[in-house]
């Protein structure tokens, strides 16, 4: 079964940050050896993410994972999301949708968040 990725942002009026989501799906897909890949987004940026997995479904695909790229279980994760996949679902039957928890919890974000805080210690004119 053709396997399709979509990362799923909150999407912005702000063009660069609708971009930046791109290159994480971008990066996603090199460092996974994942052909199909899209980045997808719930306002301010297109493709939506029934747009996206309408690509992917056109592509071949019959299993699309989506991760949401959200930090919190919010209520864009909670209500809209499953809106969304229910809508999917209801055009493409024959599609198996997973969708991923959110970052929270991940035991990789600690290691992030002290990376950063490690670069502003280390930051010249940093004062502790």
């Amino acid at each position: 079964m053709k396997t399709g990725i979509i990362v799923f942002a909150h999407g912005s009026s702000v063009e660069s940050a609708n971009d930046a989501v791109r290159r994480v799906a971008s990066d996603l897909a090199s460092a996974g050896g994942h052909e199909l890949v899209e980045a997808a987004f719930l306002e301010g940026g297109t493709p939506t993410l029934f747009q996206a997995a309408g690509r992917l479904y056109e592509a071949g695909v019959r299993r699309i994972i989506v991760v949401p790229y959200f930090l919190t279980l919010g209520l864009h994760i909670q209500r809209d999301l499953p809106r969304i996949a229910a809508g999917i679902a209801s055009v493409h039957p024959d599609v198996r949708l997973h969708i991923t928890p959110p970052l929270d919890g991940h035991p990789a974000l600690g290691e992030i968040l002290l990376d950063r805080v490690r670069q502003a210690v280390n930051a010249p004119g940093c004062e502790l």
